[in-house]
């Protein structure tokens, strides 16, 4: 990729990620699970950012943002509001403990949707977009060794449910350098006949 387009007008290249949302009141009894694990774990990255369920992350150009949001809200036109179940806890040894998603399979169907429209998400082989296959809701990532281990050792023997209906997916949006996440699009599953859409997703 040639250096000196990230500082042309409309080359700036942005991380997005595509991501479902707890309601509140789920949304606040994770986010205080994480700020406990935060404070006993000496783990500040646990309080970055709002409790969700990734679908997909990658990087673009931000002249693409307007044809992603179309794209993106294309799929989610055609798409049913989904039920998130959410129960107990997992992980990713050594670095990361999450909560687990039970009811995966309408997710599933969601990200293979959204696969494709994959060619306006790549900006080139480097910057492949990832698709999660293991939904769940972080709780903290990046963990020393002894911090999750211990972490690990409290968390496999808790328990936790919760469940929520997801009526949309967010597009998150960040510019290089910024740790903030930014609310860049909110997009609406209405469950539409596919007929409505096609020439839309494909064109």
């Amino acid at each position: 990729m040639d250096a000196s387009l990230p500082n042309m007008p409309g080359y700036g290249l942005n991380e997005y990620m595509l991501v479902l949302t707890p309601h509140e009141e789920l949304r606040k009894k994770i986010q205080q699970i994480k700020g406990e694990f935060s404070k006993e774990y000496k783990c500040p990255q646990a309080l970055w950012g709002k409790p969700h369920s990734l679908l997909v992350r990658f990087s673009q150009f931000e002249m693409m943002e307007e044809r992603i949001v179309n794209r993106l809200k294309t799929v989610a036109m055609g798409f049913h509001p989904i039920r998130v179940e959410a129960k107990n806890f997992g992980s990713y040894p050594s670095h990361s403990i999450f909560i687990q998603i039970v009811s995966r399979e309408p997710i599933r169907e969601l990200i293979q949707e959204i696969h494709l429209t994959q060619r306006i998400l790549k900006v080139d082989n480097e910057h492949k977009p990832y698709f999660t296959d293991d939904a769940h809701i972080l709780i903290s990532n990046n963990l020393l060794p002894w911090q999750y281990e211990a972490g690990w050792q409290e968390f496999s023997q808790c328990q936790f449910t919760g469940r929520f209906i997801a009526e949309s997916m967010l597009l998150l949006k960040r510019r290089s350098g910024e740790k903030q996440w930014q609310i860049l699009q909110r997009l609406e599953f209405q469950n539409l006949p596919v007929a409505n859409r096609q020439g839309e997703l494909f064109g």
